[in-house]
């Protein structure tokens, strides 16, 4: 995976920065307010129910942050395939979303920022050798 990302422009909401489009992001919010509100922690049946649910068109949220659709009840459709593609494998690749083998959990994660700090010890590494004789 590549980060791109402009540091004068950098939006306030981090999944801006790390999805590309408004209905990945939002979808994105909703898995993790789902996850928050079962505890930090859900099982295999919980995200695949919410995935289904979303797949069928049938997830009904007021959790929408965006102006049209604020404080009202909102049907969300995503595709299933897309949704374990585009948001959730992301998710966990970044360290954001841990799995747990054994337990067949999913959870909330600190990982993403730890790697983004050893991301940033690296370019110190980097920044401080010396320079390389032709």
């Amino acid at each position: 995976m590549v980060v791109l990302f402009d540091r004068f422009n950098l939006p306030e909401d981090i999944y801006e920065v790390i999805f590309a489009t408004k209905q990945q992001i939002i979808v994105a919010k909703l898995l993790i307010e789902m996850i928050k509100s079962n505890g930090g922690e859900i099982n295999k049946t919980v995200m695949s129910v919410f995935a289904t649910k979303l797949h069928e068109g049938d997830y009904v949220t007021t959790l929408i942050d965006e102006p049209p659709y604020k404080g009202k009840k909102v049907k969300i459709s995503y595709n299933k395939r897309q949704f374990y593609d585009r948001i959730l494998t992301p998710m966990k690749s970044m360290g954001l979303i841990d799995y747990d083998l054994y337990k067949k959990t999913y959870r909330i994660s600190d990982n993403f920022n730890k790697e983004m700090i050893r991301i940033g010890l690296s370019w110190l590494i980097e920044m401080r050798k010396p320079a390389k004789p032709e």
